[in-house]
Formats: C-alpha cells, structure tokens, sequence
C-alpha cells in the first residue's frame, strides 16, 4: 500500500509538533479498529481475519493440476506435493492441521486448532483465517486436541461443514459461509469426529463421532439432528475401544455410509433409515482414512496391528461386489486420495498416533507398485488439485 505524503506550507515541510501528530494517527485507528464491534453483538473476534500482506506473495508459477495438497499435523502449514518430486512450497495455515477440502474455484479449505484456513491453491497463499464459534481451548497439538477435524464442502461450494472436536464433551458441527468468510449455524454431534461428509445432494450433513460410536445426520437447512449408532462390535470398553469408527464414505447411486472396522466388517448405513448392515472384509487391520472412487471402488488405510495377531498396514481396494485387493505399505499411514484417472493412490503418512512419518506412498492400482516422496511434517489430510 502507498501512503501519500501530506504537504504543509510552502516548503513541503512538517514541523515537529506536526510530525508527531500524525505519527499517532495509524496507531490511533488500529487501536479504534481493534476495540471496534459493528454489530454491537460482542462477536468482532469471531470474524475472517485476513492473511498478512507477506503471506500473498504468489510463487513464481501457479501450481499445476494434479499437485497434492496435505495438512502437516505435526506442524502449521500445508504442504504442496508434486507426486513425482516431493513438497514444493507450503503455507503457514494454523496449530496442527487436520483435514483439507479443495473446491472447484481453486480455494481450499484446511481445518487447524485454532480455526479454518482458506487458501488459494493457484497462488499458493493463504487468504484468510476462520475462527471457531465454538470455544475448544487453547489451540494444542496431538490426537486428542481441540478444535478442527473433519471438514467437507456443500456440492455447490457455498458452505463449509467442520466438525469441531471439545475435549471432553460432544462435538459441534460448524457452517461456514465460504463467501463472507464466517460461522452461520451450528448443530451438535458426536464425539471427536474424525469426518464429515456430504450427501451428494447437498441435503445432509454425516459428522463421524469416533469416541461416541455414532455418525450424525444433521440437515443442511434448520441443521436438526439425529444420532445412528454405528459398533459392529458393540461399545463395551467405551473411550478406552480401538473398535470404533473413523472415517467414513459415501456411496455412489444409492447414497449408504461406508464405515470400516479392523479390516473385518464393513458397516453400511442406511443414513435415511439409520439401519446398519456388516459385510466382511479381508485385510485384518486397525483400518482408519477412506476415499471412495466414481464407479463404487472402496479405498481403506489400514495403518497396522492392534494385537499380536492382526496383520500389517496396508491399503485396501474393494470392488462394489465385495471382493478386495490389499496392498501391504509396510509403516503406518493414516488417509488416502485418488488420482483423477484412478490409477494411483496417494496414502498420507502421517498417522493420528505414534509412528507417523513425514511422506506419501504412491500405490500403483494396476501393478501395486509403491513409491515414496517426503511431504510436509506428519501429512494427514490429503486432496488432488
């Protein structure tokens, strides 16, 4: 920005009196703009606060298609992965990013600790910070800190659904107008939740409560609830169960919930009536992250043993007659995305627990070949550009 200099008499110059007025005046209206709440509400805190003016500067090339986008957990920015060559650039985005959302206008939206981030995936720049409605504590790091988790967009890209995690208590799950850039409604969920998801519709909302056993069905107009409980193997253990549910996706066509489990039953929910149908699977393992591919392929993270007797980490490919491919990965990953032809898997290694490691494993669907690129500090949420 240019500030044009003010002239006083006829020599163009200030006396000193003068000079230290107007030195006070921009310090005067940052602190009026601070204290300054136009809605009277108490809420100025609460608004969009834009990137500073060292945050837009644009990389010298905009980022191609098919660049990979994740949220570095174990740090504050997310990461730009060419799938070839590895991170390319970052933006600093938020305490301990979590989950990524990419819209068709070139924005992307990351969930963090303290709040929303949006950024500008051509530029590579962060274009403002969202806070939270919802008071989640102070922002801090690990599995089990407050604030962002799950997050998805509306089909048409006007709203932004995260599902904010309280420690200790139940979720909330907060609208974002993705235009103004602000919290528009709120609606209770379950426990932790791990994901959000969208009918394709744009009707309903499925937050993924992993500590309360549950997916919740929220509307998208009026935003009213009901729970369905999801535990394939019951709730016994309760906060202490790895027999929970993390991730789910939504079916192509008939519009069911996937939900996986230990690479051993695959719950399908019927979010319309909330009944609950088990379908075996195959891969034997703690299972978390899912993407799910337009002809109905399944695809499941199986970041590694719980007992002695459970298998490896693993990737499973499941057809929608039910039969599966696994891919061993060797160390413990945590999501996954598709490429836009299909082929290849991207597999974050960033894992909510212990064993995490700073990369993407590329997995080759036709041969199952793997290949490893470093991305980002312990990537976790990921998305194609």
């Amino acid at each position: 920005m240019t500030t044009r200099r003010r002239r006083t008499g006829r020599t163009g110059r200030t006396g000193p009196l003068l000079r230290l007025l107007l030195a006070a005046v921009p310090v005067l209206a940052l602190l009026l703009a601070g204290c300054a709440d136009p809605d009277g509400d108490g809420a100025a805190g609460a608004r969009a606060v834009p990137a500073p003016a060292a945050a837009r500067s644009a990389d010298a090339a905009p980022t191609p298609a098919g660049t990979l986008l994740v949220a570095d957990f174990g740090s504050d920015t997310a990461t730009f992965v060419d799938p070839a060559r590895g991170a390319v650039g970052s933006v600093r985005v938020g305490t301990a990013p979590y989950a990524v959302a990419v819209g068709p206008d070139g924005r992307a939206w990351v969930s963090t600790a303290e709040g929303v981030a949006e950024i500008d995936t051509r530029a590579r720049t962060l274009l403002r910070s969202i806070p939270y409605r919802s008071w989640a504590g102070p922002a801090g790091t690990g599995e089990y800190r407050g604030g962002g988790m799950g997050l998805a967009l509306s089909p048409d890209g006007t709203r932004l659904y995260v599902g904010v995690n309280i420690p200790g208590g139940d979720g909330v799950l907060e609208v974002i107008d993705t235009a103004k850039g602000e919290v528009t409604g709120a609606a209770p969920i379950g426990r932790r939740p791990f994901d959000v998801d969208v009918s394709p519709d744009g009707r309903e909302v499925y937050a993924t409560g992993h500590d309360s056993f549950d997916v919740t069905v929220v509307a998208a107009d009026g935003l009213a609830t009901r729970r369905i409980q999801v535990a394939p193997y019951g709730t016994e253990g309760g906060l202490g169960s790895w027999l929970k549910p993390h991730y789910t996706a939504v079916r192509p066509g008939d519009g069911r919930l996937l939900l996986p489990f230990e690479g051993e039953r695959l719950a399908v929910v019927d979010p319309a009536t909330g009944r609950v149908a088990i379908e075996p699977m195959t891969a034997d393992t703690h299972q978390h992250g899912v993407t799910i591919a337009p002809d109905g392929r399944l695809l499941v993270v199986g970041s590694g043993p719980i007992t002695k007797d459970d298998r490896g980490p693993s990737l499973t490919v499941r057809n929608p007659d039910g039969s599966e491919r696994i891919y061993p990965l060797g160390i413990p990953h945590e999501n996954v995305a598709l490429s836009v032809d299909g082929h290849t898997a991207y597999v974050t290694g960033g894992f909510t627990r212990d064993g995490s490691w700073d990369g993407v494993t590329l997995v080759d669907l036709d041969s199952g070949a793997t290949h490893r690129v470093e991305a980002g500090h312990r990537p976790l949420g990921v998305a194609v550009l």
